[in-house]
């Protein structure tokens, strides 16, 4: 009787060590998303996540990951290490329109002297969308810091154009939801876990 009561109670345990070691998910408007990820073999957290609202479309949810919780943009900018934003489409959308749309945010939230520092990284940052003939809703597009190698974009895990090596770059793309003229301004606060 006693090794039947020890197996279930080791089997157990080891379920419930599984279970734990399990990335957990979020849900952002209607789609999940793990709750740490891994990037540069740095475990990142959530630091904040919502879904981008055009006039009453919801277009795509996000999720802000950083290795600590930070409350404000400078501190997001200054963050050191890998980062990232995952964006999940809530509906149908081209990517033209998607990348039109990121070049709009960069425009309104940096000056002609900054964008001028990384034109090039801009130019491919353009024709990475467009590669992407139609984004369809559900597919996840990742944004990823990685120190020493730079701005890498994946679509559903699939890699999309080269590394883009300037953080100043990366740090215009934040801009576009948490610059001074964010593209939506309910969304901000939530990517810094304020919402």
């Amino acid at each position: 009787m006693k090794t039947h009561k020890a197996i279930g109670w080791i089997a157990g345990l080891g379920l419930a060590l599984g279970l734990a070691g399990a990335a957990q998910a979020i849900e952002v408007g209607g789609l999940k998303f793990d709750d740490t990820v891994k990037v540069a073999g740095k475990e990142l957290k959530v630091n904040g996540a919502g879904v981008r609202v055009r006039i009453v479309v919801k277009v795509y949810s996000m999720v802000l990951y950083l290795p600590e919780k930070k409350d404000t943009t400078a501190g997001v900018l200054d963050t050191q290490g890998p980062r990232r934003f995952a964006l999940g489409m809530l509906r149908e959308v081209t990517g033209d329109e998607l990348g039109q749309a990121f070049m709009a945010g960069i425009t309104a939230n940096t000056d002609k002297a900054e964008r001028s520092k990384f034109v090039n990284q801009l130019a491919q940052f353009g024709e990475a969308f467009v590669n992407i003939p139609q984004g369809k809703k559900g597919d996840i597009i990742t944004v990823d810091w990685i120190p020493d190698t730079g701005t890498v974009m994946a679509l559903n895990g699939k890699p999309i154009g080269e590394p883009m090596k300037d953080i100043n770059f990366y740090n215009a793309l934040l801009k576009i939801w948490l610059g001074d003229k964010p593209v939506d301004s309910s969304l901000k606060p939530q990517l810094l876990g304020k919402g």
